[in-house]
């Protein structure tokens, strides 16, 4: 600034200028100003005019330029001042203690952003000033310029008006916090992160990269802990999925067993397997329906009663299996139970084909062919895959004695699902009924090979072997039908009439009578003794059990039969046959 000097040297001299008085509390008042040499401060106080320049300075003597010690070294300040001083000029922004000066302002401005990056994107580690603060700290005296008196060092030199260095010093200090009140920690935390920054960019590559693995090293072991809780929650978490997976994959498995023995009409083995069930599994409406069917494969009403209306119990909406529900109790004659169920069926869902077969049953109880088989027909229009319904209107087309209707029925259900051994049962009875047995034979044989454990189709397997004159044949298949299930009367009836036809009486008498015991209310049993004993002319024996036979009000066409061999009683053998 060589104009500022000298236009202050035409106005005052030197010694005048140093001779000027200064306050005693070390600040200048409002309108002076200071400027700065090379690295040292000067304070003048002098009554300068309005007009002249704020940061106008006189140059100084040579003897003071001679005496004068290099300013200490700081690193910061002498950044500061690389940035704002030229060759052969000085400033006006190098004065550190002028009243409202940028350069201490932007400094802090700039530690304030780097404190707010460092907690916005290094939340995981420590902050670099809290790492760092420990290594090296900047001194009071430091962070502030060494005020030097008339260029003389800083141990004792004097500045006009009688004030030391080192009182201009916490002068100084004071004034800087005064400059910057509220911000104290502020400062000194820029001033070392400032400082650190400037060690790290003078570190060269290799402590760059030591530096980051020690972060990333301290890190890890931070973030130890919550990775090793995470990965423990993990595996428990896997363990507990995987053990739930097994006991699901466990419970599948016997439900899967247990679902192909029912399939393959293995109904002893299924119920086992049912039976491996716990109690909240096994109490459920798809699997007590499951157990009904079992039941009522194996012929047993009771049980297959009992494990229906659980289910219904347990899921009064469940419809599946309802049909054969309805069917149990047509077979018990249950017209309260059956009616009621039927009702229930149609509010529940009136468009299933479930609540229409129901009510189907209900009116084949009660006799009504023609009702039944409209009903039914309804449940195939509604699902026309349903097999069952296509069955149980053969059932009530061969009632009506409409064979060829049921014919077709039939037909249509094995059409739908060919393991329906129902339908073959119903054509193997038309057949029997037209008397054609060889038909019979096959279509009750391949009702016995879907489902080889029914006492019922061995017992009508062997009436059609017994019709074609293949006794022992059917012998043997009716003592197989008694050992499924000995509690069926009808093969131990069928195996007395194959007795008789082979005139082993006394054989044939040893069943019925161990049949009286299992039936003793069914006429034909009473009818079939009688006739045995005319065989063996006994006639009053035989008019006995005729009687009987006609007290337990059998059907029509059973009291038809009776009372004809009443009236051949006395008539032989021989001669009966030809009439």
């Amino acid at each position: 600034m060589p104009s500022s000097r000298s236009s202050y040297s035409n106005d005052a001299s030197p010694r005048q200028a140093r001779l000027l008085p200064v306050s005693s509390g070390g600040e200048l008042p409002a309108g002076h100003a200071s400027a700065s040499g090379a690295g040292n401060i000067t304070l003048y106080s002098t009554p300068f005019s309005v007009n002249m320049s704020t940061y106008s300075t006189p140059s100084p003597v040579p003897s003071q330029i001679a005496t004068a010690a290099p300013p200490p070294l700081n690193r910061n300040v002498q950044a500061q001042q690389n940035s704002t001083v030229t060759a052969g000029e000085v400033s006006p922004r190098s004065g550190v203690n002028a009243p409202g000066q940028a350069p201490r302002r932007k400094f802090i401005d700039e530690g304030k952003l780097r404190k707010v990056s460092g907690r916005l994107f290094s939340e995981s580690a420590p902050r670099r000033s809290t790492r760092l603060s420990g290594d090296a700290t900047l001194p009071v005296s430091s962070s502030v310029l060494p005020v030097g008196g008339n260029g003389s060092g800083n141990s004792s030199a004097k500045l006009p008006g009688g004030l030391s260095s080192t009182k201009m010093n916490a002068s100084s200090s004071l004034r800087l916090g005064t400059v910057c009140k509220g911000h104290s920690s502020t400062i000194e935390s820029s001033f070392e992160d400032g400082k650190k920054y400037e060690a790290l960019e003078d570190s060269g590559p290799e402590d760059t990269a030591v530096n980051s693995s020690r972060r990333a090293g301290q890190v890890i072991m931070d973030d130890e802990p919550r990775i090793r809780n995470r990965s423990s929650g993990l595996i428990g978490r896997g363990s507990r999925v995987a053990e739930g997976s097994l006991e699901l994959l466990g419970l599948l498995r016997v439900l899967g067993e247990a679902f192909r023995h029912c399939c393959m009409h293995r109904c002893k083995e299924a119920l086992q397997v049912f039976c491996k069930l716990p109690h909240h599994q096994y109490a459920t409406g798809w699997v007590l329906c499951q157990v009904g069917k079992t039941y009522f494969e194996m012929v047993d009403y009771c049980e297959a009663e009992r494990a229906f209306s659980w289910a219904r119990r347990v899921s009064p909406y469940y419809l599946e299996g309802m049909d054969i529900y309805s069917t149990v109790l047509y077979h018990m004659k249950e017209e309260m139970k059956l009616s009621y169920l039927a009702q229930e069926l149609n509010a529940i869902d009136r468009l299933s084909p479930q609540a229409w077969c129901a009510l189907g049953n209900c009116y084949s109880l009660q006799k009504d062919h023609e009702t039944a088989l409209k009903t039914f027909q309804r449940a195939i229009q509604l699902d026309s895959h349903f097999t069952y319904a296509h069955t149980l209107c053969g059932h009530e087309y061969v009632a009506m004695e409409e064979f060829e209707n049921g014919i077709t029925c039939y037909r249509s259900a094995l059409r739908i699902d060919p393991r329906h051994y129902n339908a073959w049962y119903g054509l193997g009875m038309i057949y029997l009924r037209q008397e054609k047995y060889d038909f019979a034979e096959h279509h009750f044989r391949t009702a016995f090979l879907i489902n080889p454990r029914s006492s019922v189709l061995m017992c009508y397997l062997g009436m059609a072997l017994h019709a074609l004159k293949r006794n022992e044949e059917a012998l043997e298949m009716l003592d197989q039908a008694i050992l499924a299930d000995a509690k069926n009367p009808l093969p131990i009836y069928q195996k007395a009439n194959v007795l008789l036809s082979n005139e082993r009486y006394n054989e044939a008498l040893e069943e019925l009578e161990l049949l009286k015991e299992v039936a003793p209310r069914e006429s034909s049993v009473y009818s079939l003794i009688g006739k045995i004993y005319k065989r063996l002319n006994m006639p009053e024996r035989a008019m006995y059990h005729f009687g009987l036979a006609l007290d337990l009000k059998p059907s029509t066409a059973d009291v038809a039969i009776i009372k004809s061999a009443i009236e051949k009683l006395h008539v032989p053998d021989d001669i009966e046959d030809h009439l």
